[in-house]
């Protein structure tokens, strides 16, 4: 037992060092990496690649370089293991943030929290409790991971409320749509006209949608049904496809707009029914503990006595 702790130790620490060394030294990006980060860019542009925010002077700072570099690396490690993490890279494209620019953010925060941990270790040792050189570097490891994790949930929160607020946009987009069908536009232009009507996040990004794809000669329709599986809403995905089915028979593409466009507003109010009736099941549970400590407090003094005159 005195042997293998030193060896598991070194071991560990051995690990960091090589670790940390193949991340910062350069090396040559393989043949694989090279066609992935080729074809991820054709298909998002060159602009959308890497949005690192740059000084006014054009040159990044010390700590932007090493993020851009950090990014960059980890993002040809995934490339070259194969992970494609879909879920999540749709969960930064809802927020517009760049994929290069998250990974480095989870490394630089692991990094962190191996600092973290022994230093909150040095914090309990000097109160007294815990001893031995085994319990920093499982704090160390333990807090690395923590903090590995957290830029994960926060843009999943994040990305969830954006997706909401994106559908409630969807919804109404299509009325607008069926609207500009009605007065007798075709759908191309009522496409455009509806997405025309607000500077919002949600109709900006539509908007720019639809003018790639005149621009590039693609259909509006499977311009959206691309945009929805970029951003992972169902929704664009579905319309896209029902539009390409029936774009040639304007009644059947406002009475298809219109359906759907009732099917969300249906949707979201069962989903905040749903919401309410949560918070209205926390309050009674909230109040249920209240009642039952305040019985408590009344009960409590006169059990006390009892039971010292039983005594």
């Amino acid at each position: 037992m005195n042997l293998t702790l030193p060896v598991v130790i070194g071991a560990v620490l051995g690990l960091g060092v090589y670790t940390l060394v193949r991340a910062l030294v350069p090396s040559k990006r393989g043949a694989v990496a090279t066609v992935a980060r080729i074809d991820a860019m054709r298909a998002r542009g060159v602009a959308y690649e890497s949005s690192f925010r740059r000084p006014v002077n054009g040159r990044p700072g010390r700590l932007g370089a090493l993020r851009e570099r950090v990014g960059t690396r980890v993002a040809d490690f995934f490339v070259q293991q194969g992970w494609e993490l879909r879920s999540l890279r749709s969960d930064l494209a809802v927020l517009d943030r760049s994929w290069e620019n998250f990974l480095a953010t989870k490394v630089l925060l692991s990094a962190a929290g191996l600092v973290f941990g022994p230093f909150v270790f040095a914090v309990v040792w000097t109160l007294g409790f815990g001893s031995g050189p085994v319990v920093p570097i499982w704090m160390a490891l333990a807090f690395a991971g923590i903090f590995f994790f957290l830029p994960d949930l926060e843009v999943r929160r994040d990305a969830a409320a954006k997706r909401r607020d994106l559908r409630r946009v969807v919804g109404a987009y299509l009325d607008l749509v069926a609207m500009n069908l009605a007065g007798g536009r075709g759908l191309p232009e009522a496409l455009m006209a509806a997405a025309d009507v607000s500077d919002g996040w949600a109709l900006r990004r539509i908007r720019h949608t639809l003018a790639d794809a005149r621009i590039t000669g693609t259909s509006q329709w499977q311009a959206l049904g691309r945009l929805g599986e970029e951003l992972g809403i169902e929704e664009l995905k579905d319309l896209g496809a029902s539009l390409g089915l029936v774009a040639d028979d304007g009644a059947k593409v406002r009475e298809s707009l219109s359906s759907r466009a009732e099917t969300m507003r249906h949707r979201e109010m069962a989903e905040i029914e749903g919401a309410a009736g949560e918070k209205s099941q926390s309050m009674l549970v909230a109040q249920l503990l209240l009642c039952a400590g305040f019985l408590v407090f009344l009960i409590f003094p006169a059990g006390m006595r009892v039971f010292q005159g039983a005594l």
